[in-house]
């Protein structure tokens, strides 16, 4: 039998205790800022969902459709698919569940922290299986709110003291707007048809805008002297997108507006931003956050018209960009045992100051010598030690070391305060 059988499936990651402080500090950063300070509540959507979910809403012509998604047929022969990106099932959710109701207050903020999985190369800070933050905000069409939405997502980075990055934005414009420029963008591309890749070729018929996004590097040659979308705007998507630069200069936020920024899924419109990193990392810029407007996809599955803005952070090439964090938590009180025959003692007192003090307490299972527990208290940075020997046991009384100067109180046991830990 092949040893990879035993082996995790290419493309994802144990996430071992000691990588887990970032975890840690991802999800109260989230609680903070997006929980606290924007109110936005916390959802969970299933890890599967049906499979017209994702193909409907992301556009079959999108490389997460065609080439990535990871969909299967269960035992009743229904179409699922494992989720490849977070607001297909929160807006589902959103229109099942009525949220759009008068007893929800608008717009209705939600924010959500669930891994996702696309079959691609796994590289640097993209994974198979790999975990999205997003946000999503309905029933508001207010520029404002788009700007906010952007500030919301430096506010997050800003925990991490993160800066070296730049917002790219952009807008799509309404479908009138969307529709005369696809006409006009095919009309440019046709005289290069055969010159394109067969990705672009194939969305030339489908999804010409999807072009804009190609990486093949003739095809962005010949996009070079392609009309820009910002000439076909229409004067109210116009009007809309200039409240939303405005709105980003008040905030005193640098942005560049890039005229190639389409975006990789067909669900957008008007506004739509990718904030980079330049961190050497990441050995080059990448995408760490991208997100839009997008409207059409509540009344998709059968809720009322509802104009809706979200985005997405990819969180693995955060954690590259952040590192580990070393200050992980310090554990209380380690208890030493000088042999067998106190076991019993020290596996109440552990039970103790747990309950009494709700302390993080560690004890030796494995019989090792003294010396070997007392280097554990110290690998394990415990603020404080208690040796139970035989004395101890018989007097009732505890001997409570400080690890950082070694400094030592003797206590009767029934006397032990919270106090004495200090």
């Amino acid at each position: 039998m092949s040893d990879k059988l035993f082996q995790k499936p290419k493309g994802t990651a144990d996430l071992l205790p000691a990588v887990q402080a970032i975890w840690d500090k991802i999800n109260r950063a989230a609680q903070e800022i997006f929980g606290r300070r924007y109110r936005f509540g916390r959802i969970d959507t299933p890890l599967f969902e049906n499979y017209e979910i994702f193909a409907r809403t992301s556009g079959d012509s999108s490389d997460v459709v065609s080439k990535e998604m990871y969909d299967f047929y269960d035992k009743g022969n229904r179409h699922l698919a494992l989720r490849p990106e977070g607001t297909a099932g929160v807006v589902r959710a959103y229109v099942e569940n009525k949220l759009y109701g008068p007893e929800y207050e608008k717009p209705v903020n939600l924010y959500y922290l669930e891994s996702m999985f696309r079959y691609e190369r796994p590289q640097a800070g993209r994974t198979r299986e790999f975990h999205q933050l997003g946000v999503e905000s309905f029933g508001s069409d207010s520029p404002f709110l788009d700007a906010q939405i952007i500030q919301m997502a430096i506010d997050f980075f800003q925990e991490f003291n993160l800066d070296n990055f730049i917002v790219k934005i952009n807008s799509l414009g309404d479908e009138e707007s969307r529709t005369n420029y696809r006409s006009a963008l095919v009309d440019y591309l046709k005289q290069f048809e055969d010159r394109l890749s067969n990705d672009s070729k194939n969305r030339l018929k489908s999804n010409p805008l999807r072009i804009l996004d190609s990486k093949d590097p003739k095809d962005q040659e010949l996009l070079i002297d392609a009309p820009k979308i910002l000439d076909y705007l229409n004067q109210e998507s116009k009007d809309r997108f200039k409240k939303v630069t405005k709105a980003l200069d008040d905030f005193d936020i640098s942005y560049e507006i890039d005229n190639k920024l389409v975006r990789g899924l067909d669900y957008y419109n008007n506004t739509i931003f990718e904030i980079e990193t330049r961190d050497p990392k990441l050995k080059s810029s990448a995408t760490v956050c991208g997100g839009g407007r997008y409207s059409g996809m509540v009344e998709e599955f059968g809720g009322p018209e509802t104009p809706a803005i979200g985005f997405g952070i990819g969180l693995e090439r955060l954690i590259t960009l952040v590192g580990q964090i070393e200050d992980q938590d310090h554990n209380d009180v380690y208890i030493v045992q000088t042999d067998k025959s106190v076991n019993e003692f020290a596996n109440l007192l552990a039970k103790r100051l747990r309950e009494k003090f709700h302390f993080g307490v560690l004890l030796d299972y494995t019989d090792r010598s003294m010396k070997s527990q007392l280097k554990s208290a110290d690998r394990t940075k415990s603020r404080y030690s208690i040796v139970i020997g035989e004395e101890e046991v018989k007097n009732k009384k505890v001997t409570i070391k400080k690890m950082a100067d070694g400094s030592q109180k003797k206590i009767l046991l029934d006397k032990l305060t919270i106090g004495d830990f200090s």
